[in-house]
């Protein structure tokens, strides 16, 4: 990698760098837009003692949920765990912590993070146990709760195109968490499903600046579906 092109060609030097116990941001909704490659990439590093920030925790054996059953998190961030029966098991024997933030203050604190913004006040969550140890403050005539922002040492990102200087392009849904983290992390690496030369993408397309990026991959995606529902036909 020299100059302003960011591409890695090994998922090796896509993660170089992370180790045990450091916070990882990893985009995705459910199992759309996840960096399948990289995730991957951690199961076979055998990292530990990770601080996922996620809105979820994948299924029991695809995306995050991979990590898990190795045991490589030690604490999940994230708004919905619902998917996940080795999650479930691995909170309950009290061997995972688990941090659950409604989905809308997620976003939020991952982009103050992004922001430089230490922390905000949000309505949601007030007078429930989200908000339990928290600063409060009654503003206008309305209870809100600070919540701190959230960065990473790594942010994981999913991207439809970029162009070797990193600037970012990501299709419908699985934009998702991915433009916000890419923002927070200390290093962010992205997965790419096309890379392609600078000048190759409309400006007024780009979701992310390269300015934000560290390193890409091109990458080879499952695309699985989490929940597929067939519908019957009448004979």
């Amino acid at each position: 990698m020299s100059g302003l092109n960011k591409v890695v060609t090994n998922y090796q030097a896509a993660l170089a760098g992370l180790e045990n116990d450091m916070t990882i941001m990893v985009g995705g909704f459910g199992l759309c837009g996840i960096p399948e490659g990289l995730i991957s990439q951690m199961v076979a590093m055998q990292v530990r003692g990770l601080t996922a920030i996620s809105n979820n925790a994948g299924v029991d054996d695809f995306g995050l949920g991979l990590l898990l059953q190795q045991h490589q998190i030690r604490t999940m961030i994230a708004s919905y765990v619902g998917e996940n029966a080795t999650f479930e098991q691995q909170m309950l024997s009290g061997e995972l912590e688990v941090i659950l933030t409604p989905q809308g203050t997620l976003a939020e604190k991952i982009r103050a993070g992004g922001a430089g913004i230490p922390a905000f006040f949000t309505a949601t969550s007030y007078g429930t146990p989200v908000a339990e140890g928290k600063e409060t403050r009654q503003i206008k005539g309305r209870h809100y709760v600070l919540e701190e922002s959230l960065t990473a040492d790594f942010a994981l990102i999913r991207a439809w195109k970029a162009d070797t200087m990193g600037n970012l392009v990501f299709r419908k849904t699985a934009a998702n968490f991915n433009p916000m983290m890419a923002t927070a992390g200390q290093i962010t690496v992205v997965e790419a499903e096309e890379i392609v030369a600078p000048g190759e993408l409309d400006p007024d397309h780009i979701h992310t600046p390269g300015i934000y990026v560290d390193r890409i991959i091109k990458g080879h995606f499952e695309k699985r579906i989490e929940q597929r529902t067939i519908k019957t036909a009448k004979a």
